[in-house]
């Protein structure tokens, strides 16, 4: 009858400390992803904040569209002349 019991106790100490152990993991990742939605809410405000780069400089993407659209303008104006691209 005494291995039944500690065979018991056993059981519920193993289940205990496994419990305890998932509880703390949990409360971990729970804290990680917090911090981690955080910080990307913080990296969209500042996103989202005026740019302190000088007015000047365009923006890469306006340079890009810019370039485009010159491109576009070329095409068009040898188009009108009757040069064949």
């Amino acid at each position: 009858m005494g291995t039944i019991t500690s065979d018991l106790a056993t059981n519920l100490i193993t289940a205990a400390i496994a419990l305890s152990a998932l509880t703390i993991v949990s409360l971990v990742a729970l804290r990680g992803w917090r911090d981690w939605i955080q910080l990307k809410r913080e990296e969209l405000a500042a996103g989202h904040a005026p740019a302190a780069q000088d007015a000047a400089v365009p923006h890469a993407g306006s340079r890009i569209e810019i370039a485009d659209l010159k491109e576009r303008l070329r095409k068009l104006e040898a188009i009108a002349a009757g040069v064949d691209l």
